[in-house]
Parts: C-alpha cells; sequence; structure tokens
C-alpha cells in the first residue's frame, strides 16, 4: 500500500512538473494508460494519483468522457483571486501585532530576491518559489488552518500550475517588486484594516490581469 502511495507522489509530481514545462495545458485530457506506459508503472498509483490531484482541483473529471486538466474562466480566475485576498487579508489582518522585525526583515529580502528575477533563468518558476515564500511567511502567524488551505487552494496551487505561464507577461520585474512592497509598508504600520485592504487590493488587480487568460467555456465542456 505503501508503495503505491509513493508511486503515487511520483506521479503528482510528474504531472506538475509538465504543467510547470508547459508539455501539459489546461483543458489537455489526462490518459491514464499513455501516463502509466510512459512511467512503466501499474494503473492503480496513476488512478490514486489522479484523485488526488481532482481534490486539489487541477484535474476535472467528466463521466464518459475521462480526466482533464482544469481550464478555468475569466469569471473563475477573478472569484477565486478575490476570495483568496479577502481570505489571506483577515488572515493576516488578524495577527497583525505579532510580526516582529525579523519578519518584516524576511520579507524585505524576499521583495530584494524579486528585483534580481531579470537574471533568472527560469523566470516564472524562481518567482513562483519567491512569492510562495513571502505569502507563507504572511501566513506564519495564523491558527486557522481552513483559511490557509483555503487560500492557497484559491491562490498559490492555481497560479503556480494553471497561470504560471503567463506571470512574465502581466507584470514586470519591477511591478512585481512594487507590488509586494505595498504589501509590507501596510504591514509595517501594524494597523489591522491597513494590511487587510492592501492583500485584498493586491489579489484583486492579480484577478483582473490573469482574468484575461481565462476561457469563455471550457474545452472539455464544448460537445
Amino acid at each position: 500500500m505503501r508503495q503505491i502511495k509513493t508511486y503515487s507522489e511520483q506521479i503528482i509530481n510528474y504531472i506538475k512538473a509538465m504543467l510547470l514545462s508547459g508539455a501539459l495545458k489546461p483543458g489537455d485530457k489526462v490518459n491514464e494508460v499513455h501516463l502509466a506506459s510512459a512511467l512503466s508503472i501499474s494503473r492503480a498509483p496513476v488512478r490514486e494519483a489522479l484523485q488526488m490531484l481532482t481534490k486539489e482541483g487541477l484535474i476535472v473529471y467528466l463521466p464518459q468522457r475521462g480526466k482533464f486538466i482544469k481550464a478555468l474562466t475569466s469569471q473563475e480566475i477573478l472569484d477565486s483571486y478575490y476570495i483568496g485576498g479577502v481570505l489571506e487579508g483577515a488572515a493576516v489582518g488578524a495577527c497583525v501585532e505579532q510580526f516582529t522585525e525579523c519578519d518584516f526583515a524576511q520579507l524585505q529580502a524576499c521583495i530584494q530576491e524579486m528585483a534580481g528575477l531579470d537574471q533568472a533563468a527560469e523566470y516564472a518558476k524562481e518567482f513562483s518559489r519567491i512569492d510562495i515564500c513571502f505569502h507563507k511567511k504572511l501566513l506564519c502567524y495564523t491558527e486557522n488552518k481552513l483559511i490557509i488551505d483555503y487560500s492557497r487552494n484559491m491562490c498559490q496551487r492555481m497560479s503556480k500550475f494553471l497561470l504560471l505561464r503567463h506571470w512574465p507577461v502581466c507584470f514586470s520585474v519591477e511591478e512585481i517588486v512594487a507590488r509586494h512592497q505595498r504589501i509590507l509598508d501596510a504591514l509595517v504600520t501594524r494597523h489591522p484594516y491597513t494590511v487587510e485592504v492592501a492583500i485584498r487590493e493586491h489579489y484583486k488587480e492579480l484577478g483582473v490581469q490573469m482574468s484575461v487568460y481565462g476561457c469563455v467555456v471550457p474545452p472539455y465542456q464544448v460537445s
């Protein structure tokens, strides 16, 4: 049983790597047989891996049609980022008094890393790593695990695996740095409402920018 679980984790990482590289794209059909053959394993761990990715929201299952990489509509992108911003903003705002000067310095270090993205060989992938680090730090004092899971599900997983390839054309490095600096500047005030608004607006703006890459109807729903 543990071996199947290990294989499933490897398959999940394999599919996510294909999404990051562009080998798999939103709307593509995922074939269990082809995956099992490509990785020289049985179909059981492949099936389990796809079920787990379905729970994460990266794969959609349609009876009689199969499994597909999730394709987001423009409205879904707007709604997901808005909800993610509301949740993260409320969570961070409620804990703002707990942040220390050391925390601020770590967040500033993330922003400084973002400033060097122009020199990154894999711009989008490196940005994703730094951005996750930045927002994980923002949530470090949040004890509500549901808020953390929901906000990450709404934004980080979706953005990283379904929309990452669009990042380099959405925002310049200067804009990325400025957007995250605004959050840190708000956090330094230790004013809950100021922090909440800054984070909410951060995600709302991101949703508007990313929504142009959404579809009207997912291709797997077109008969």
